[in-house]
C-alpha cells in the first residue's frame, strides 16, 4: 500500500520501521520485527529503506540491542535507528543508554527519537521529554539525532535546542495533519523554527495512515508564510530551497542517500 501512496504523492524514498508497542502483548514481544520489515522492503531496494528499532534497549539489554544495530548497519545497510523510550525503563537521558549512544556514533547511524507527549497508555511522557535531549547532545555532540513530532507540546524548547546543538534536527512527523487543519499553528511552529535555525535542520516525516502521504507532502510543497506574520512576527519567507531541503534533501544528506528521481 505504501508504495502506491508514494507514487501518487511523488515521493521517491521512504524510511520504514517496525511497530513495537510491546504493551499490547504484555511486554513479551513486539508487533513486528526488523527482519519482517526487511522482507517487506525487499521488492523496493532503491525506494524503501529500513529504519531499525532494536529496543527497548534497557529492558532488552545493551549487549543484545547493540549487537543487532551493528548487524543491521554493517550487514543489511540500515541508515537510521529509532529509539523509543516510552516503552523502556528509563528516559532519553538515562545514563544506562550512554553506551548505546556511543555505539550509534561509532557506526555513524543517526537516531530518531520520540519526543514530547507519549500518546499511548501506560507509557510515560517522563521518558521522552524534549529537555532530556540537552543532556544527550552535550554528552555526545557528534551523535546525529532527529526528534520526532516536533517535540509537541514543547516545540519551542526543541527549536531552541536545535539552534544550540549542531547535530539535533526537528522532524515534522505526526503534526502536519494538525497544521493543515489549524494553519496558524503550523505557520508559528515553522516560522519560529526558521528564526532559530536554518531549514537544513528540519526534516519531513510521515505517520500512519499511509493515505496521508500526499496530503503531508503537499502541505510543505504549498506552504506560504502569510505576509501579516512576516510583518508582525518577523517570520522569514519559506523559499523553494527551504522546501526542497525539508522535503528530502536534509534526510538524504543525513543518511548518505543520493537525492535522485526514482519514480
Amino acid at each position: 500500500e505504501l508504495i502506491k501512496h508514494m507514487d501518487q504523492a511523488g515521493v521517491d524514498v521512504a524510511f520504514c520501521l517496525r511497530e513495537p508497542m510491546m504493551d499490547v502483548t504484555g511486554g513479551t514481544v513486539s508487533l513486528s520485527t526488523n527482519g519482517f520489515m526487511l522482507q517487506q522492503l525487499e521488492p523496493y531496494p532503491d525506494r524503501m529503506f529500513l529504519e531499525a528499532n532494536v529496543g527497548p534497549v534497557i529492558k532488552r539489554g545493551l549487549k543484545e540491542a547493540s549487537w543487532e544495530l551493528e548487524y543491521l548497519v554493517k550487514e543489511r545497510g540500515t541508515k537510521l535507528c529509532k529509539l523509543y523510550t516510552p516503552e523502556d525503563d528509563g528516559p532519553l537521558n538515562d545514563k544506562r543508554l550512554w553506551p548505546f549512544y556511543e555505539k550509534a556514533v561509532e557506526l555513524g547511524v543517526p537516531l530518531t527519537v520520540h519526543t514530547g507527549v507519549s500518546y499511548v497508555c501506560p507509557q510515560p511522557t517522563s521518558h521522552c521529554r524534549v529537555a532530556q535531549l540537552d543532556d544527550v547532545m552535550l554528552g555526545f555532540p557528534d551523535l546525529k539525532v532527529i526528534a520526532y513530532h516536533a517535540g509537541w507540546p514543547d516545540t519551542e524548547e526543541l527549536i531552541g535546542l536545535c539552534g544550540k546543538h549542531r547535530n539535533l534536527y526537528m522532524s515534522l512527523s505526526g503534526v502536519i495533519g494538525w497544521f493543515e487543519r489549524s494553519p496558524y499553528r503550523g505557520y508559528h511552529a515553522i516560522g519560529t523554527a526558521l528564526q532559530w535555525m536554518p531549514a537544513d535542520k528540519i526534516v519531513l516525516g510521515l505517520d500512519l495512515p499511509f493515505d496521508d502521504t500526499k496530503r503531508v507532502v503537499d502541505y510543505i510543497r504549498n506552504l506560504e508564510m502569510p505576509e501579516e506574520l512576516q510583518k508582525n512576527w518577523g517570520y522569514p519567507e519559506v523559499t523553494d530551497e527551504d522546501k526542497a531541503k525539508i522535503l528530502g534533501l536534509n534526510l538524504a544528506g543525513l543518511t548518505g542517500i543520493e537525492p535522485t528521481k526514482r519514480i
